[in-house]
């Protein structure tokens, strides 16, 4: 069962399968309607489409859920609005740049978020955390979910300030912006005490600390002011016993050791991040999530698309607690055919290659 498969990957117990998860695929109503034979679109009301989507990713047999539950929506009216470009179907998640509540650096390094955002009691964050895994338990009850903060630390202030005043910022004064850093760290660590407290078993940290092409600041500055937290907020964590797997968007193969070395059991990634130098080091002890190229599945041949699945398979098939995916999204414009030829190849190779056929 899907279940079994995905917690045995997350503890290391090689499942007999490669398991298998998604990003947003479920959002892509073409593959959806096709797989499921619902009748849902864009425009469908929002409790048909989550209807649909669960649809798809019990067909799919998905292993794992991404799921965060601290948002920007955490951050009340402190935050800047960067806009958002069409994604989804029929731009339905376009929205234009809109409010900048720091008026100028100043403000972003005089900013004290125990002061100015948002806080609720321990209790009341557990029971938030609680509820929101049952509730998740519930819609699928044989997938490993997780819960977790998508907000952790540089994520959290790109909503804040907006990557444009963060690095105006951070080009003034790297030392103030670490000290602030230090004060949103003390805002953060209770959603983590929570978490730890939490019936989730599975802890999801996400924090975007890197662009495509690697860090945008001196490896130093993270070193003394990101990655000290992380092992702060780890500590409740995996003294309650909870596994806790690290997101990021863009290359962050200079952290990989770094986040390892911190206490992460796992990592999420795209193709960015090397699969392969990752396996090499961690394939035997850490959870490997992804890393299909979703370039490919969106121009790619189904040449090209078989190849990208067997280079990520046979890299994750000797490694206990890898899941296939693809990084980061199946965005809606992928044509039908092309993905569903890429879960034809997976489930293909899924068991053969554990087995050994293959």
């Amino acid at each position: 069962m899907s279940y079994q498969d995905g917690m045995a990957a997350i503890q290391l117990a090689m499942p007999n399968r490669i398991p298998h998860t998604e990003y947003s695929v479920e959002r892509h109503w073409e593959v959806v309607r096709h797989v499921t034979g619902i009748q849902v679109n864009e425009n469908s009301p929002s409790d048909q489409q989550q209807a649909a989507s669960v649809a798809l990713r019990k067909s799919w047999n998905y292993d794992f859920q991404w799921s965060t539950q601290i948002g920007r929506e955490w951050l009340g009216d402190c935050y800047t609005e960067m806009g958002h470009a069409e994604y989804e179907p029929g731009g339905v998640d376009f929205h234009p740049v809109g409010q900048r509540p720091f008026a100028d650096t100043d403000a972003i390094l005089a900013f004290d978020p125990l002061e100015q955002l948002p806080d609720l009691s321990h209790t009341d964050l557990v029971d938030f955390f609680n509820k929101s895994y049952a509730a998740l338990q519930a819609e699928n009850p044989d997938c490993v979910h997780t819960v977790g903060t998508y907000i952790t630390l540089i994520s959290g202030f790109i909503y804040l300030f907006g990557w444009q005043d963060m690095l105006m910022a951070l080009g003034e004064d790297q030392t103030a912006f670490g000290e602030m850093t230090f004060r949103y760290a003390d805002w953060m660590m209770p959603y983590y005490e929570a978490l730890a407290a939490c019936d989730a078993p599975v802890v999801l940290i996400h924090d975007d600390i890197v662009w495509s092409s690697g860090p945008f600041l001196s490896p130093r500055w993270y070193r003394q002011n990101v990655f000290p937290h992380y092992e702060r907020y780890l500590q409740p964590l995996k003294t309650a016993g909870k596994k806790v797997l690290f997101c990021s968007d863009g290359g962050f193969n200079r952290f990989v050791d770094d986040l390892a070395a911190v206490g992460m059991d796992g990592f999420i990634f795209e193709p960015f991040t090397s699969l392969e130098k990752i396996a090499r080091k961690y394939g035997q002890s850490h959870v490997i999530i992804g890393n299909a190229d979703t370039r490919i599945l969106l121009s790619g041949t189904k040449e090209e698309i078989r190849k990208e699945v067997e280079r990520c398979m046979f890299i994750g098939r000797d490694c206990p607690g890898y899941f296939m995916a693809v990084g980061n999204h199946i965005p809606a414009n992928t044509p039908l055919q092309n993905v569903l030829y890429y879960n034809q190849v997976y489930e293909e190779l899924s068991s053969a290659l554990r087995k050994g056929v293959a």
